[in-house]
């Protein structure tokens, strides 16, 4: 481990855990089917396997699957047409439903429904679950959600874009499929932005309200609060007493909670899935980065890490440990070239027969998944 005063743990992960090499050649490469009536989802289904296991940090030995991606667009649904990619993940009855990001031909963004009886081969509704209907929304639509489940009812934070303002937003289900919106959760934040290509340069404040990225822990913490992680440069924290309403923790500009440390992370971050308890009751958060080009990393690069923090302690932060290389890098020529070049983004973790699952986007245009064994 590698210590320093003012800054969290180092953990040096070995090379030979990280190795993203395929799975043996006889995983075949998953179906895709459609249906117009998704399964029966109420408030007593059952959440995780019953023989679920909590994680240790880190959690390593990700590899990915040989039939990647296993989403991709589709082009008699015309929501979902263009790209498709930037899923949450949640399992429920013994099946993982993922929600997903998909794009029509003028990019405009929903989210989608998909299910799946082994992680690998889905069925998706061919309805988008949650689309652009506010003024907010318009032009840009519905990105990038993240999904956890507190007494019975779904908790949904995703981005509203209207090619202006990126704004955090919040819906709420019992069923996956039926959505209550509460729009924009967080409608005064504000930071700089600075231009990592000329650190001493900043672009200026964002516009009012520009948030992205919630990850929130769907356990209430001893001082009543739950908390979030958000933001696309730094990662901020904000509060809820209800999972409803949100104030950014530090005042409105926010204090960061974990500002760019490793090489790879040095162009910004934002978070991943919803964070996971550990065995010992502190939470695991995977996160995705962007490089500058230090150290080896491609500029403009995206990765996956995983850093433990502990909001009963220390919900501002900083974290307490996080892992010095990613568990997660582009290798493939979905991830090298796409929309957006360089990129696997990851945004569904879940555990689900005998493995953990790491569902992503690869270049921001398919769906794939990355798999390592549960720790005994």
């Amino acid at each position: 481990m590698m210590m320093a005063s003012l800054q969290p743990l180092l953990l040096l992960a070995l090379a030979a855990a990280n190795t993203l090499a395929a799975p043996p050649s006889r995983q075949s490469t998953p179906r895709a089917y459609g249906s117009n009536t998704p399964p029966s989802i109420t408030p007593e289904t059952r959440q995780n396997e019953a023989n679920y296991t909590a994680p240790y940090f880190p959690l390593l030995g990700f590899e990915q699957y040989a039939g990647n991606p296993i989403l991709r667009p589709n082009p008699n649904n015309s929501w979902e047409s263009a790209y498709l990619y930037n899923p949450s993940a949640i399992v429920l009855d013994d099946k993982v439903f993922l929600l997903y990001r998909a794009q029509d031909q003028e990019k405009k963004s929903s989210i989608g429904l998909a299910w799946s009886d082994d992680g690998y081969s889905f069925t998706r509704y061919n309805k988008p679950v949650v689309e652009a209907t506010e003024w907010y929304e318009e032009i840009g639509g519905c990105e990038d959600p993240r999904v956890v489940r507190v007494n019975g009812t779904f908790y949904l934070t995703y981005t509203a874009y209207n090619n202006v303002t990126a704004r955090l937003c919040l819906a709420t289900s019992t069923d996956l499929v039926h959505w209550t919106k509460y729009g924009p959760i967080l409608p005064d934040f504000t930071e700089i932005v600075y231009n990592w290509r000329q650190p001493v340069v900043y672009y200026g404040p964002t516009p009012a309200g520009w948030t992205k990225s919630g990850a929130i822990i769907d356990e209430r913490q001893p001082d009543g609060y739950y908390y979030m992680q958000f933001g696309d440069t730094y990662l901020y924290t904000a509060n809820s007493t209800d999972l409803i309403h949100w104030s950014v923790s530090g005042g409105a500009a926010g204090v960061p909670f974990a500002p760019p440390l490793n090489v790879w992370e040095q162009g910004l971050m934002e978070s991943g899935p919803p964070p996971i308890k550990t065995r010992d009751g502190k939470w695991l958060k995977v996160y995705n980065a962007m490089a500058t080009g230090l150290g080896g990393y491609t500029a403009t690069q995206y990765s996956t890490g995983q850093m433990l923090i502990d909001p009963a302690n220390a919900p501002l932060g900083p974290p307490l440990a996080r892992i010095e290389t990613p568990i997660l890098q582009p290798t493939t020529q979905t991830e090298i070239k796409g929309q957006v070049d360089n990129v696997v983004f990851s945004e569904g973790l879940v555990q689900f027969r005998g493995k953990w699952l790491l569902y992503f986007g690869a270049g921001d245009a398919f769906l794939s998944v990355a798999q390592a064994p549960v720790q005994p």
